[in-house]
């Protein structure tokens, strides 16, 4: 007998989304780097998207504490690996959209790591 269930439905990536203090403004950072609509919106939560891809959302969370990295006392619990094609021009534009550039880069020859205007880590990459 077989593990794999022809019956089941089959599953897909429907969005990730990022627990945030103000969704609008992560929302328009992410839009911007990545040419995503907003999907749907209200004060607590937004979603960018397009069809057939997955999308990113934004929910507000009271009392949200901002990653730490690199420093663990806070940790990251997850971010997002963009692909692109000059890290430096990559970095640049990124950083005018609100970015920082933290000063502990574990490999910057072959990505960058940056924070979002949330403080979540996120990596950008050739390599992608």
């Amino acid at each position: 007998m077989s593990h794999e269930d022809t019956s089941a439905s089959s599953f897909r990536c429907a969005a990730v989304t990022f627990d945030c203090p103000d969704p609008a403004e992560l929302a328009r950072f992410y839009g911007k780097a990545l040419g995503l609509p907003v999907v749907s919106s209200t004060d607590d939560f937004v979603l960018l998207g397009q069809e057939g891809a997955a999308g990113l959302g934004f929910n507000r969370l009271t009392d949200y504490r901002r990653p730490t990295w690199p420093d663990p006392s806070q940790e990251k619990q997850a971010h997002i690996e963009l692909g692109v094609d000059d890290l430096d021009v990559a970095q640049d534009r990124l950083l005018a959209l609100g970015a920082v550039k933290p000063e502990f880069q574990p490999d910057p020859d072959r990505w960058r790591v940056l924070l979002d205007p949330a403080g979540h880590p996120f990596c950008i990459s050739t390599l992608v």
